[in-house]
């Protein structure tokens, strides 16, 4: 026969039990709270055909090839939040004639309130670009963009167009920068960045 302490003992362990149970299956049953969704920063352009090949309208005019040289358009959203300027480049990384890959386009200080570029705004002394924005250097030596022109028999080069956004207004570095010294100063003051890869090549004669 039990003693009154051992039953109370046990009745306290049963209660004890069914408390922890029901805490355990409260936690289980809680809903998890959602993180808030990330702005998607989208680089992109209105000419459909970029995303199949470069039009001839964008490839450059020098070197044996004879395209229209002009900047194709591009417009991004989604840019973090904090962002104060931007910068667009354009990179071929294929090409084979230097270890660095090649700059065909170098815009920096673009104000924040820039969403877009209009096709050609990469002329050089461009009145299509805002007022405080510069373009660099590119490695054809040319404040300006340059199109594509791929050594003919090479497979497909990816043309990658980005624009960063960044937390300062103004990059600090000077006028006429090349591609290199632009996107390694960005490395300091970037908020974010968005991508979009084009691809051309020139088959053999």
């Amino acid at each position: 026969m039990m003693n009154r302490d051992s039953s109370f003992r046990r009745a306290c362990l049963s209660a004890a039990a069914i408390a922890s149970l029901t805490a355990a299956t409260a936690c289980i049953a809680a809903p998890s709270a959602s993180p808030a969704p990330k702005s998607k920063f989208v680089l992109s352009s209105s000419d459909p055909q970029l995303a199949i090949s470069v039009p001839l309208i964008y490839t450059a005019k020098a070197f044996g090839c004879s395209g229209g040289n002009q900047s194709p358009e591009l417009h991004w959203s989604g840019a973090p939040a904090g962002t104060q300027s931007f910068v667009v480049t354009l990179f071929d990384r294929d090409e084979r004639s230097t270890p660095s890959g090649w700059w065909h386009w170098v815009l920096y200080n673009l104000p924040k309130s820039t969403t877009s570029l209009a096709q050609g705004a990469g002329a050089e002394h461009s009145t299509a670009l805002p007022a405080e924005a510069l373009q660099g250097r590119t490695d054809l030596g040319e404040d300006a963009y340059h199109g594509p022109c791929p050594a003919e028999g090479d497979p497909p080069h990816r043309y990658v167009f980005t624009v960063y956004a960044l937390n300062v207004a103004k990059l600090p570095v000077p006028a006429d920068s090349s591609g290199a010294m632009v996107t390694s100063i960005v490395q300091e003051h970037l908020l974010g960045k968005a991508v979009f890869v084009a691809h051309y090549g020139r088959p053999k004669p």
